[in-house]
Order: C-alpha cells, then sequence, then structure tokens
C-alpha cells in the first residue's frame, strides 16, 4: 500500500493496540493511508514513548503483545490502512534489570556474546577499567552508596546478584556465584564495617566498576545516546547486531503487516550510508514475500538538517521525517523584518547577545566540556593512534589534537559528516569549509596543524595514513558519532532554550538564526523536494517538539508586530525583582502569551489554574535545560520557584489575567490563520504530510511529557462526522474543528487522486495588486497544465483585532491571483464547494470569501 498520509501515534501501555484499532474508521475518514507508529519492541518498564528497546525481538505486551498488533493492523487493514514502523537502531535501555543482552555482559564482561553488541571500549586508558564497563548508574558517591545501605547483595530469580536502590541489578561472575553458592549472604551487609569490606571487595573483582551518575561524562567508556546514561549504543554496524534488532521489524514486513519504516537518530550509526543500503536490500528483497506485492517499501530517516545542509543523494531512502518542513513553513510564516527590533528588545531585556550564533558557541564548548569529557578523551586518542601510524603526523600529540578537536566541534555547523577514509561529497566539502573558518578563529597557533589535519582525514586527504584503513575508519567514525550528540545537546537541548528573541524558532529541525523567510525561499525548498525526495515525510508537531504547532503559529504573529509587543512586554517586566533572569520570565511571557488556549475563559478560575500548573513545568524544564542557573545535573529549585511566582505567579492576578488574555485575542486571529495555512501546506506541498496525534485540532501543547498527554478523540470523531461546513466552522474557529476540517479534505482528495500530490511537478503563481505579498501559492500538475491549485494567506498582522481568521472582500483591493487556466474552465474550492471561473487569473477576495486557505482542482 503506497504512502500518501501518516498520522503518528504514540503508544503506551494506556493507550495500547486496541485503542488505535478503534480509530481505524476516524483515520480513514481523516483521508489518512497510514498509522506512523512509535516503537513498538518491548520497552523498559513504565515506558511512554518506546525509544528504551530492552529486547528487539519481541512485541512489547504492555501495548497488547504480537496478537494485539496483528489485531489492529488487521482492523486498519480493512479501513485500507496501513502501518509504518519508527525503529531504533543506535541504542537500548540498560538501566534497571530487563536487558538481558546488558545483563550478560556485566556477567561475562568481553567473554560475553554480547560484548560486542554494544559500543564499548574494552581497553581505556583508565587502567582501572581494563576489560571492565563503567556503571555509573548510583545515586551518590560510590563510598556513599556502599556504607548507606544502597548496595545489597541477593538471590532473585535469575540468580545471584547485587542490586543498587533495589531498581538496578549487577549480576556477578560465574566464579563468584559458584564461590558463594550455600554461603552465608548476610556477611556481605554493607551496614557493618566487616560486610562493607568484603561487599567493597566482591564489587571489585566483577566486569564492571560502579560509579556516582556525575562520573558519566567523564569516566565513561562506552558510547551513549546523546548523554542519556540509561541508554547504550548499538553497534549496529556488526552483521549479527544488525540482524538482533531488525529482525522482528522485516519480519512484519515480509508479513505484510507494515509498509515501511522511520529510523530514529540516523546520525548516532557509524556508517549511516552503509546501514541504509543494507536495510534497502533487505527490504527489497523481503518485498517478493508480501502478500500483496505494493512496491518499494517506505523508508525515512530521522535527521537534523543544517541550514543548506542537503540530504546525501546516495541514501536509498525516501527523504527525512520532515524536521526540515517543520523549519521551511515555520520560516515562512515569520516575517523576516521582525528579526532586528526583536534582537535589539532580547538584549536589552536579557543582557545577552542578540544573535543565536552566539549562544551556540558557549553552549557547545560547555556541553563538550560537562557531557562529553569522556568521549571526547577516547576520540582524541582514536585521533592520536591513526597520526602515529604515520612518519608525517605521528609528531601531533594527543592533547594537541584533543584542543584542535574542540575547537572543531564548537563551532561545526551540522550534526556531522559522513567520511569514510574516502574522497568527501561536496556536502561534507562544505560543512567542512565552514567548520574550518569556524574553527581557525578560536585555535591557537600551536594547534593549528592537529585542526588541519583532522580536517584533511575528514575530506579523505593526506598526509596520512588512509591507507590504514581499520585506523582512519574507527578514528573518523568515533568522532561523526560525538559531532551529532554534542550538536544535540548543545543547541537543541541546551542554546535553544537559553536564546529568547523569538522562542517560536527554537524548535527541533529550526534555524533560529534566521527569524523568518520570504516565500521565495518556501517556493524554492519546495520546488527541490519535488524533484529530488517527492516522498520525504513533512511534519509540523511531533512528539519532540518544543511548543505546539499553532503555538509557534500565534507567536510568528509577534515577528510582524514587534513595536506592538515590545510596548506590552516591557510593562509586563517593569519592577522585576533582581533575584530572577529577566531573560528567564522574558520566555515565560511569551509562553503564556503563545500557549493560552482559545477557548480559555480568564474567569475561569480552575482552568486558568491548570494552565499554569502546564506552564509551570514546562518552566523547570527549560530552566534546567538552559544550564544557567540551575540544570538537572545541580537542580536550584529555589530559583525555579522564584521565575515561577515571576511568570506563572502572575495568573494569581486578575488584572495580569485580563491583560494577557486581552493581548492574546489581539493576536489569535492571526496565530489561527497562521496556523491553518501550516495545515494546508503540509498536506499540499511535495511529500507526505504527518498528522500528530490530536493535532488535526489546535495545538497548544508545550515541551514533553505535556505533547504527549491524552487526545479526546470522542470530540475529534464527533467534529468529522458532523460534516459541518465549512462557513459554519470558521465562525466558531476557537474549537480547532475548522482545522480538522481543510486537513481532513486534503488529505481525502490525496487519498482520492494520489497523482495530484505524489508525482507532480511543482510551479509558484504570482500574484498582483496591492496585497500580492499577501498570497502565496503553488500548482501541482503534470505538462498539460495545472490539475491543483494550493493558496494561503501570509498576513496574519492583518488580522489584529479581528473576530476570526478571514479578512474582509475590501482589503484585498482588487488583488488577483496569476492566470492559470483550468482544463475544464472551471476551479473548484475542495475546502468549500465552491466553484470559481478559471480562464483568466482569480481574485483574492473570490479565494478567500469563506476561509483563509484554498485548494482548487479543475471541475
Amino acid at each position: 500500500m503506497k504512502v500518501s498520509a501518516t498520522y503518528r501515534i504514540q503508544f503506551h501501555a494506556g493507550f495500547t493496540f486496541a485503542d488505535a484499532a478503534e480509530l481505524a474508521g476516524y483515520l480513514e475518514a481523516l483521508g489518512v493511508t497510514h498509522l506512523y507508529a512509535s516503537p513498538i519492541a518491548e520497552a523498559r518498564s513504565g515506558s511512554m514513548h518506546g525509544y528504551d528497546v530492552v529486547d528487539p525481538s519481541r512485541i512489547s505486551e504492555a501495548l497488547g503483545g504480537e496478537q494485539g498488533f496483528r489485531d489492529m493492523a488487521a482492523a486498519l487493514r480493512a479501513r485500507r490502512i496501513g502501518v509504518v514502523l519508527d525503529i531504533v537502531p543506535n541504542h537500548m535501555a540498560v538501566g534497571g534489570a530487563d536487558n538481558a543482552w546488558w545483563q550478560d555482559i556485566l556477567e561475562n564482561g568481553p567473554e560475553s556474546p554480547f560484548a560486542r553488541h554494544f559500543d564499548i571500549d574494552w581497553t581505556p586508558a583508565d587502567p582501572a577499567l581494563q576489560g571492565k564497563v563503567l556503571a555509573p548508574f548510583l545515586g551518590r558517591p560510590y563510598g556513599e552508596a556502599l556504607s548507606g545501605g544502597d548496595l545489597r547483595l541477593k538471590v532473585d530469580d535469575r540468580g545471584l546478584a547485587v542490586w543498587a536502590h533495589d531498581h538496578h541489578r549487577f549480576p556477578l561472575r560465574p566464579a563468584d556465584v559458584q564461590a558463594l553458592r550455600g554461603g552465608d549472604l548476610s556477611a556481605y551487609d554493607a551496614r557493618t564495617p566487616e560486610g562493607q569490606a568484603r561487599l567493597h571487595e566482591l564489587l571489585e573483582r566483577q566486569h564492571y566498576r560502579l560509579a556516582w551518575w556525575r562520573t558519566a561524562g567523564d569516566e565513561i567508556n562506552w558510547r551513549r545516546f546523546f548523554d542519556i546514561t540509561e541508554l547504550a549504543g548499538l553497534r549496529i554496524e556488526r552483521d549479527e547486531v544488525f540482524e538482533a534488532v531488525h529482525a522482528l521489524p522485516l519480519r512484519l514486513y515480509a508479513e505484510g503487516l507494515i509498509d515501511g519504516l522511520r529510523v530514529d537518530h540516523v546520525d548516532g550509526l557509524a556508517d549511516p550510508g552503509a546501514y541504509l543500503r543494507k536495510l534497502r536490500a533487505r527490504l527489497d528483497a523481503l518485498a517478493a514475500e508480501r502478500p500483496n506485492r505494493d512496491g518499494p517499501a517506505y523508508l525515512v530517516v530521522e535527521k537534523i538538517l543544517a541550514p543548506d545542509e542537503p540530504l546525501p543523494p546516495d541514501w536509498p531512502c525516501d527523504g527525512t521525517s520532515g524536521y526540515d518542513f517543520l523549519n521551511e513553513v515555520s520560516a515562512l510564516i515569520h516575517e523576516p523584518s521582525g528579526a532586528e527590533p526583536l534582537g535589539q528588545l532580547w538584549a536589552a531585556i536579557a543582557g545577552r547577545s542578540p544573535d543565536f550564533e552566539d549562544e551556540e558557541r558557549r553552549a557547545r564548548a560547555e556541553i563538550l566540556q560537562q557531557g562529553f569529557a569522556g568521549q571526547l578523551a577516547t576520540t582524541a586518542r582514536n585521533l592520536s593512534r591513526l597520526a602515529r601510524c604515520d612518519l608525517a603526523t605521528r609528531d601531533l600529540t594527543e592533547e594537541s589534537l584533543r584542543r584542535a578537536l574542540q575547537a572543531l566541534l564548537a563551532g561545526f555547523p551540522a550534526y556531522r559528516t559522513y567520511a569514510r577514509g574516502e574522497a568527501a561529497g561536496e556536502a561534507d566539502l562544505e560543512i567542512l569549509r565552514r567548520a574550518e573558518a569556524a574553527a581557525l578563529r578560536t585555535t591557537a597557533m600551536a594547534d593549528r596543524p592537529a585542526l588541519l589535519q583532522i580536517l584533511a582525514w575528514l575530506r579523505g586527504q593526506g598526509p596520512g595514513p588512509l591507507e590504514r584503513r581499520k585506523e582512519a575508519l574507527q578514528a573518523l567514525q568515533a568522532l561523526q558519532q560525538l559531532s551529532a550528540p554534542v550538536a544535540a545537546k548543545s543547541v537543541e537541548d541546551t542554546a535553544f532554550y537559553r536564546y529568547g528573541r523569538l522562542i517560536s524558532r527554537n524548535d527541533v529541525g529550526c534555524d533560529p538564526a534566521r527569524l523568518g523567510d520570504g516565500p521565495e525561499a518556501f517556493h524554492a525548498a519546495m520546488a527541490r523536494r519535488a524533484a529530488k525526495w517527492p516522498r520525504s515525510m513533512l511534519a509540523t508537531a511531533t512528539h519532540d517538539h518544543k511548543r505546539g504547532e499553532d503555538v509557534r503559529a500565534r507567536l510568528a504573529v509577534l515577528s510582524e508586530r514587534p513595536h506592538l509587543w515590545t510596548l506590552h512586554v516591557r510593562n509586563w517586566l517593569a519592577d522585576l525583582p533582581d533575584h530572577v533572569d529577566p531573560g528567564d520570565v522574558y520566555q515565560g511571557l511569551q509562553t503564556l502569551v503563545g500557549a493560552w488556549p482559545p477557548e480559555l475563559d480568564p474567569q475561569d478560575d480552575e482552568g486558568v489554574a491548570a494552565f499554569g500548573e502546564r506552564v509551570g513545568r514546562w518552566q523547570v524544564k527549560a530552566l534546567r535545560e538552559a544550564k544557567l542557573r540551575t540544570s538537572w545535573l545541580a537542580p536550584d529549585e529555589a530559583y525555579e520557584t522564584r521565575c515561577r511566582e515571576e511568570t506563572v505567579g502572575r495568573l494569581d492576578d486578575r488584572a495580569f489575567r485580563e491583560q494577557l488574555h486581552g493581548f492574546v485575542e489581539r493576536i489569535a486571529p492571526g496565530g489561527a490563520l497562521n496556523g491553518l495555512a501550516q495545515a494546508l501546506l503540509r498536506c499540499a506541498a511535495p511529500g507526505v504530510p504527518d498528522t500528530y496525534q490530536g493535532c488535526e485540532f489546535w495545538d497548544f501543547s508545550l515541551v514533553d511529557p505535556d505533547n504527549r498527554r491524552p487526545v479526546d478523540y470522542a470530540l475529534r470523531m464527533a467534529a468529522l462526522a458532523s460534516g459541518a461546513p465549512a462557513a459554519r466552522l470558521v465562525e466558531a474557529w476557537r474549537t480547532g474543528a475548522i482545522k480538522q476540517h481543510v486537513i481532513a479534505r486534503t488529505l481525502s482528495l490525496r487519498r482520492l487522486r494520489p497523482g495530484l500530490f505524489s508525482d507532480a511537478a511543482y510551479r509558484p503563481i504570482g500574484a498582483s495588486g496591492l496585497r500580492s505579498g499577501s498570497v502565496l501559492a503553488f500548482e501541482r500538475g503534470g505538462p498539460e497544465g495545472p490539475l491543483l491549485v494550493a493558496c494561503a494567506i501570509r498576513a496574519a498582522a492583518a488580522l489584529e483585532g479581528a473576530s476570526g481568521p478571514t479578512l474582509s472582500s475590501a482589503w484585498w483591493n482588487g488583488t488577483e491571483l496569476a492566470a492559470t487556466a483550468s482544463p475544464t474552465g472551471r476551479w473548484v474550492n475542495r475546502l468549500t464547494g465552491e466553484v470559481l471561473a478559471g480562464d483568466g487569473a482569480l481574485a483574492a477576495q473570490n479565494l478567500f470569501a469563506t476561509l483563509p486557505v484554498a485548494l482548487l482542482t479543475a471541475d
């Protein structure tokens, strides 16, 4: 079944396969062709997302098990809906006691059959870790945990093991199990001096070294997912690991139970290109076994593209999971001219740089030192080994290479490159050119030879032992598997929470350095996608977003009215006490404005309190991610409380509450207009649109776990089944049903006539007249002429103070869409049912008489 439109579901124990099966009829009516499922393999107990897999070979029992999945797939298939499955080849969960592979490694060390499944350095520089893994899972320093009774030796159903905090299980070596069999375990009670000495001596003999969790960043000798110690990196490049991790999804694909895969965090893999070639080859080979031979599998990757970075053209996939589109449409609805005044406002309030690049550089340098010092040292050691293989480079010291590497990564302009010891491709060369320019500004003269040699290796140039392929690949892969998590943690999870010019541009995949782009940039991006990646996924809301798509759409209005916003926010920040950072409060005020629910009455004390609770939880996470005055490592709860008092606490003041609500009311219609434009463009542009669970209504969620709250599907089903006309829905726009209407009408047309979208060319359409700059339009069609025209308004601020997201006919003042003839002489607006003449220019006042978006097909 060809993938045309997906609907993302986050499975967990509270929303299972059985729950999703009940949505089959609704998803069909919405126009969805595929349910896009979060990971379904057996995950850590209580997982709310599935990315913490402990057994990749089994479907999670908490979600319904294999039979539950089969029942769901059958219910969906009866409605002509397939499944696209999210998989996690980069890492597995190793905390606790659930992962049998990791438990075997702890028990048997380098002799375990799984010892090479994970990216473990069994011969690190630290002699205390030779043949061991660091186990930094203790809640306090080892000595305190030992003497405090946090470590206990006991027998469970799997044998003899040490338990830490009654949560983490550490099995003993077989020799020690044999020696202790039948012995008195109370002799190892660490609450007595003798027992403590015995238990410590026993632990020192194991294939692991227990340690405080805070030691991980400096001393860990295995690769993690970002800086999350309970997620260990897999060596998916090894055939036996690939087969073990992919056996389940490949089997489900062969049986026709799924039609495609989304690969999580592809940049964490040693060689993403080689991995995708292997995966594609396996999928293609299995296609003949499927019940319905319906073409190649759909395959997309989670990939954060840097500004102007293309997806590697030799990757045999259909594209990305859509963050690049999120950035493109977000930039479209933000006004570029707002960058300077909003930047000045941010600098004046926060006392920080108006430029995002400055914030990013500082964050990168800090994160490298605080979160990845151990991995940085390991990478430098690998580069030093490579350097010593050749007479021309053997005098490059490990310490010089480490300093050069640190300077390189602090200004690296992308997640990573894809060097393999061969000549680099065009995209990599451009990234390395920019990286070199940035690094040379901060690298000491004495370390420049080391920097230039690292860059030469990445480019596939000499001097250097490129014939020593094993050493080169090991060193380059370690470097590239370091640059990706450093980018993620320093940019998305640090700088995005520090930089507050306009937080609607600080989201996954976005480039906050550019507040906005004009229509030309959007058209160019869509044309490139139509030509090169026509089946790439398109997303505007995800399980990873920092704030909901309609929060961003509303805050985008401020980019058009920076001076109005300045007047209000300066008034709110007047007399701010010295014990809070104004920048932190300013971002909190933006959140209150952006996330205020459309139907929330400021007199509803209970509703306002619930909203305040949500924003308060967001603020604690935002402050800790920023790592300026508090952090996850060293939380300052007193400071967090003071910040909440200056943001959420203001909601207790009815006068402020009324001011806030009054301001939101002024910009909310413009935000709704942006939200409808965003929804239509996602559904009509080149690619495969994804709707995140529940976001067919307005999405005013915040960062996880807020964006994973239960969805009221009964309400959504009733709204769609009502069949209310567009005119009535736009009058009741606050409910969000109008957004659902736009999505359902567009996706249903995609499903009915897929050729209009998947294989059609993309061509921009211009406009003429006074408001020509306020229209964005494009046509999709073949060589015979346009078959479909999509139109949206770019003038959110024009609705300031309006009662809804539509503009009067007088406002358009004769503006027309450029002539685009219909083969039949007429156009039908698929969103409203209205019929328009197609033998000439289309008047904007007719196009947008009912809705601020239009979708036309030849009648």
